[in-house]
C-alpha cells in the first residue's frame, strides 16, 4: 500500500506533537523559579542556624541534590521535567536527576554492568567537557601569566 506525499504530510501533522513556545517558557520559568526559591529558603534557614555563608551554601546544594534524587527515585522528577523542560533540567537538581535516572533504569542488569556502566551515560559528557575546558582555561591562564 503506497501513500502519496499529501497523505503522508497529513499523517505527519497528526502524529507530531504541537508545542507552545510561550507555554514552555512559562513552565520552565515557574519551575526553575520554584527550585531557586526552595534553594534560597534553605540557605536562609541555614544562615538563621548561625552557619557561615559558605557552609550554608554547601548544605543547600546537598539538600537540593538529595531532594532531586528522592524525587527521581519515586518517579516524580521525570514528570516535573516533562512539564518544565529546561526549568527543571538546568539547575543542579537536573544534573542529579541525570546521574540517578540511568542508575535506576539499568539496575536490573546488575551492579557492575548495569549501574556501574550506565550511571554516567547522560552526565558523563558534561563532566568530561567541564573538566577539559577547566584544564584548557587553566593552561591559557598559566601561559598568560608568563607572557
Amino acid at each position: 500500500m503506497e501513500i502519496d506525499k499529501k497523505q503522508y504530510g497529513n499523517y505527519v501533522k497528526e502524529v507530531t506533537p504541537v508545542f507552545s513556545v510561550w507555554k514552555n517558557m512559562r513552565n520552565a520559568f515557574l519551575v526553575g523559579g520554584v527550585i531557586c526559591t526552595i534553594g534560597q529558603a534553605l540557605t536562609n534557614l541555614f544562615l538563621a542556624m548561625d552557619m557561615e555563608k559558605e557552609t550554608a551554601a554547601s548544605w543547600t546544594t546537598l539538600c537540593l541534590i538529595a531532594g532531586s534524587i528522592l524525587l527521581t527515585g519515586f518517579n516524580i522528577y521525570p514528570k516535573i521535567v516533562k512539564f518544565a523542560g529546561a526549568g527543571a533540567l538546568v539547575p543542579i537538581t537536573g544534573f542529579a536527576n541525570s546521574v540517578v535516572a540511568p542508575a535506576i533504569e539499568y539496575k536490573a542488569e546488575g551492579q557492575v554492568f548495569g549501574v556501574g556502566c550506565k550511571i554516567f551515560t547522560i552526565a558523563g559528557p558534561v563532566i568530561l567537557f567541564g573538566i577539559f575546558s577547566s584544564w584548557l582555561l587553566g593552561v591559557v591562564y598559566w601561559i598568560g601569566n608568563y607572557v
